[in-house]
């Protein structure tokens, strides 16, 4: 049995209307609702002079026309990227081409995004081609005439994933990391559950700032993030456990776990249960915990191992 979450499925909002969620911060939701994407994909504006954008979404011009319309006087200087998935970053190209602005994402490459690439399955939704034009390293900040957002490394869901503090205020940009709507997707080979479960940590370690709200990739503001991010920890621990149960019990592949853990899941979601299966096995393995015939993967075998 998994801890309950409590999640925020509400949301008002119009496409192509731009919404004040903080002073200087406006959200506009894409037109790309789905199974794995709730209502669209959010994209932040920052700052009315200098305006920065965070995540342009899919490539739809119906979008790009209302991101530019909602800059309104402001200047787009800067294009920032949470991830390189494609409902996020696909926009990024056409964006800059009608701006001119200065494309910004995560400086490192990484082995685990170069071996997702070689699957078919994960070139649909990643963005494979981009170079930011200011790669972002692990607390640096960027900054415009009334806005400053420093970069938070956190892999997990994505190897390349960001979050963006917003400097002089409680206001955290948490991508597709913590969202209030649903837990994150996190599935290998690009996917890493330690990487995940360490950036959850990093966000309310001691000394970290206390944040009001997290404006999430995707679903409503988050509030009390901090409550959520320890439930979602424990959510996973729970969840990893009841895997390594499974195993125990002579479980061994991917397809009959997420069967038993997920029983009635909708078929559209079926695929992302799956790797999220994978990748608790994945950790447990790495823990030595949990043996595997190979290199983890949806169709080896797992068994016991302590």
């Amino acid at each position: 049995m998994t801890q309950a979450i409590s999640f925020d499925r509400s949301m008002e909002f119009d496409y192509g209307v731009a919404t004040e969620l903080a002073p200087g911060v406006r959200r506009l939701v894409a037109r790309n609702p789905g199974p794995l994407t709730f209502k669209g994909t959010n994209t932040y504006l920052v700052g009315r002079r200098d305006v920065a954008v965070i995540d342009p979404g899919p490539n739809d011009p119906i979008h790009r026309r209302a991101i530019i319309a909602a800059a309104g006087r402001g200047r787009i200087t800067h294009i920032l990227l949470t991830h390189t998935h494609r409902d996020h970053s696909a926009g990024i190209a056409a964006l800059q081409a009608e701006t001119g602005a200065i494309t910004c994402g995560f400086a490192g490459g990484d082995a685990r995004r170069a071996a997702a690439v070689k699957h078919a399955e994960a070139r649909a939704f990643l963005e494979t081609g981009f170079t930011p034009n200011i790669r972002l390293d692990d607390g640096e900040t960027l900054r415009g005439s009334d806005w400053a957002l420093k970069a938070i490394h956190t892999p997990g869901h994505a190897p390349d994933h960001l979050c963006f503090d917003l400097e002089g205020s409680n206001v955290l940009f948490s991508g597709d990391h913590v969202m209030g709507w649903n837990t994150s997707v996190i599935a290998p080979p690009e996917g890493r559950m330690s990487d995940y479960l360490t950036s959850l940590e990093k966000l309310i370690e001691p000394g970290c700032k206390a944040y009001e709200i997290y404006l999430a990739g995707h679903g409503e503001i988050v509030r009390d993030p901090a409550r959520l991010v320890r439930s979602f920890l424990v959510h996973r621990r729970m969840r990893e456990a009841v895997i390594r149960d499974c195993v125990q019990e002579g479980l061994d592949k991917v397809n009959v776990i997420a069967d038993r853990v997920y029983k009635g899941i909708s078929p559209a979601v079926l695929s992302a249960a799956r790797l999220s299966v994978l990748a608790h096995l994945e950790h447990l393995v790495e823990k030595g915990l949990v043996s595997c015939d190979g290199e983890p993967s949806l169709h080896r075998q797992f068994r016991p191992l302590a």
